[in-house]
């Protein structure tokens, strides 16, 4: 976010959603543990229905619940939406999101999302938090492979011309920054999300924030 004559280190700025930008993680976990429950299931720990937050639906719910019959999956996914939408307008973006993301804008940064959202959850999102207007990109797992395979950023880059050097990925779990990692881009985890700050700082980023002020900091010196 430097001013001036100043080239960007960061001309494309990759954020997740949740956990990252939308306090969420917690309606995910319980989401995802009475949706067990609906089908006589023992709910997953937190631990690991936390682990699973970012990857795509499907995905999320076969590591959540592995004992599950394949056939029973769609169901499973039915109460997780139930649950989900029952509480999903109750919750909000992290306190200084929504002015962090309209300063990189103002600062010239091109915006996008990659996200383990479907596309009409992250369209419902964008328009419930207002943010929608300020990202120029977004990309869904129902769009692209999940989290942590490249696909999400390669696209990204390709839409905007911009090579991994120049773009970084911002997010709260080890999904975000593997998939960072194996595009060839810089990443940043965030400590307030959805997976433990030591288990972000074993896979080296750029930097962890511990909040979204710190965040800023980073980004105003190094972005």
């Amino acid at each position: 976010m430097k001013h001036g004559t100043m080239a960007k280190r960061f001309e494309l700025i990759v954020f997740d959603w949740d956990g990252t930008l939308m306090d969420s993680a917690a309606a995910i976990v319980a989401s995802i543990q009475a949706a067990a429950r609906d089908l006589g299931l023992a709910p997953p720990s937190e631990d690991r229905a936390r682990h699973v937050i970012g990857l795509g639906l499907g995905e999320a719910l076969r590591h959540a619940l592995p004992e599950l019959a394949e056939a029973r999956h769609e169901e499973l996914a039915d109460r997780y939406r139930h649950h989900y939408l029952a509480q999903d307008h109750e919750l909000a973006l992290f306190e200084g999101a929504a002015g962090l993301v309209q300063a990189l804008g103002e600062a010239g940064h091109l915006l996008a999302i990659a996200t383990g959202k479907s596309r009409k959850g992250l369209d419902r999102a964008l328009g419930q938090s207002g943010l929608g207007a300020l990202f120029q990109a977004t990309r869904c797992a129902d769009e692209c492979h999940s989290k942590p395979h490249p696909q999400m950023l390669e696209e990204l880059m390709d839409e905007f011309g911009v090579s991994p050097a120049t773009t970084l990925m911002i997010g709260d779990t080890t999904h975000d920054l593997l998939m960072a990692k194996n595009a060839g881009t810089g990443a940043v985890g965030v400590a307030y999300g959805a997976h433990p700050p030591a288990v972000l700082a074993a896979e080296a980023p750029l930097h962890l924030a511990m909040n979204i002020e710190d965040l800023r900091r980073w980004l105003d010196a190094n972005g």
